[in-house]
């Protein structure tokens, strides 16, 4: 069974020379195969043995300017999306999961979509046109068991294909709380370091910590209530406040935003801006209790 404490090889074969194009992704000692490709490339991608293979699969592209995803299965992937090539005209690509040998069968795949839609559903960053969760099928315990060790492998595999609407960046309170409990000021480890932006100009104050790796803010830290800078339009950080608050990590209440939950930022300046609700350096922005930004921290950390 996959555990996230291992280190995993992952393949990606680019079948026409193309990043853009069709990609497939298969991960050492796992049956699971993951064939991407877009709209364009729809007649191409379907001909290949293995999309008639029964499997879940998902549509992906915009509506409204949102991200929108449908999630389905099939005892023959090719001849279903052929079906919404028809109906569907927001996607513009699609990803298909099946295994080696076609052995799922079709239980394993209804299980599979389920757990998918559910899954999505607890992230919420996408729109799905899934309008509930479908009911899992009666597997046995070592099938479900099987089939939790699969979406194990494919949601390993899927960020490294660029689909990260399954990625949970909400983290337990309980096991960062106790971090919190201990620690202050930096005393030369990286991990469970406190930093704090407090300003009185906005009436913001947060806080947050460094922990395997990740910059997490604490729930219970402030927010602005919307965007006020002035790249709305053009900044991915504009997007992710946005999506923080339709997925309920950020609560409006009264003037500010509240983070309901731990949230694992990919950078000091992706958290800063998301609380500033403005393009901010982070790590000038953030600071110990002893007054020491982040930059100097990280440069402390990176001279010892």
């Amino acid at each position: 069974m996959f555990s996230g404490n291992l280190g995993q090889s992952l393949q990606l074969y680019f079948v026409d020379g193309k990043p853009d194009g069709i990609v497939t992704a298969e991960v050492f000692n796992w049956s699971g195969q993951v064939l991407v490709t877009p709209r364009t490339r729809l007649k191409e991608a379907l001909d290949r043995a293995a999309s008639g293979y029964t499997g879940v699969y998902l549509l992906l592209g915009e509506k409204d300017g949102k991200p929108f995803a449908y999630i389905g299965e099939s005892e023959s992937i090719a001849d279903r999306i052929r079906s919404h090539e028809a109906k569907k005209d927001w996607w513009t690509s699609a990803v298909l999961v099946t295994s080696t040998g076609n052995g799922l069968h079709k239980a394993h795949v209804k299980y599979l979509e389920a757990r998918l839609v559910e899954e999505a559903k607890k992230v919420g960053v996408t729109l799905l046109e899934n309008a509930n969760i479908p009911p899992k099928p009666g597997l046995s315990e070592a099938e479900t068991a099987n089939m939790e060790a699969f979406l194990a492998f494919l949601f390993l595999v899927l960020p490294a294909v660029r689909l990260d609407m399954f990625v949970h960046n909400t983290r337990p309170s309980s096991s960062v709380a106790v971090e919190a409990q201990s620690v202050s000021a930096p005393k030369g480890s990286a991990e469970g370091v406190k930093f704090v932006i407090a300003t009185q100009k906005h009436g913001l104050k947060a806080e947050a910590l460094v922990l395997d790796g990740e910059f997490v803010v604490l729930a219970g830290s402030q927010a602005r209530l919307e965007w006020e800078g002035q790249e709305k339009a053009t900044s991915g950080y504009a997007t992710l406040h946005e999506k923080l608050r339709q997925s309920g990590v950020l609560q409006p209440s009264g003037k500010h935003c509240i983070f309901q939950e731990n949230y694992a930022f990919s950078s000091s300046s992706a958290a800063a801006a998301v609380v500033y609700g403005r393009q901010t350096q982070g790590p000038t922005a953030w600071r110990t209790s002893a007054g020491q930004t982040y930059k100097e921290w990280e440069a402390a950390q990176l001279g010892s």
